[in-house]
């Protein structure tokens, strides 16, 4: 995480959020408004690939601040991990250039929650991230989605993964850490 201004501001304003309005549903749409900076933009002089995944984060945390779902993992010991993650690029954000990274929960399978992250401007997306995600035990051990619901008092309501994503899931999947994944190129 290297936009630490930016990841202050947006939990700040997340929590505001969150204690004017209420939780907002877990299938919501998050925004947040960004411009591009100086220290996002590569040699090419527009947003450099990298850097979205970490303003992505910005959206990300928003999200899970005003759904609650933030909360009640700080209370429980709990934290996600990105498992895999696949990125779309369409348009090039340019310096100074407004835009939304707007954020949804999407689904999920039998470990993990599938986020969606857009670049939008002006109503069109510049650039799309697919996150799967896994919830995690400060303790240690993984922590079961059915767990998860239950301690965010809220039915699993999602829709159905689509199967293009299920099948990205798979064939990205690396092996468990519990098993060996030498380092051999064809």
């Amino acid at each position: 995480m290297n936009v630490w201004w930016r990841t202050l501001l947006t939990l700040m304003r997340a929590r505001v959020q969150y204690r004017r309005r209420g939780p907002i549903p877990p299938d919501a749409v998050g925004r947040i408004r960004l411009r591009t900076l100086p220290t996002d933009i590569d040699l090419l002089g527009h947003m450099n690939n990298g850097r979205y995944a970490s303003l992505f984060d910005l959206g990300r945390f928003d999200l899970l601040t005003r759904t609650g779902i933030w909360q009640t993992m700080n209370e429980r010991g709990w934290y996600g991990v990105v498992a895999s993650e696949t990125v779309s690029f369409r348009k090039s954000l340019q310096l100074w250039q407004r835009f939304t990274v707007e954020s949804r929960i999407i689904g999920h399978d039998d470990k993990a929650v599938f986020q969606m992250h857009r670049a939008v401007v002006k109503g069109e997306v510049y650039a799309e991230m697919i996150l799967r995600v896994r919830f995690l035990r400060k303790s240690g051990g993984i922590v079961p989605l059915e767990e998860l619901f239950e301690a965010l008092h809220r039915p699993d309501t999602l829709a159905p993964l689509p199967k293009w994503i299920e099948e990205w899931a798979a064939a990205s999947a690396l092996p468990s850490t519990r098993s060996e994944a030498p380092s051999i190129w064809p």
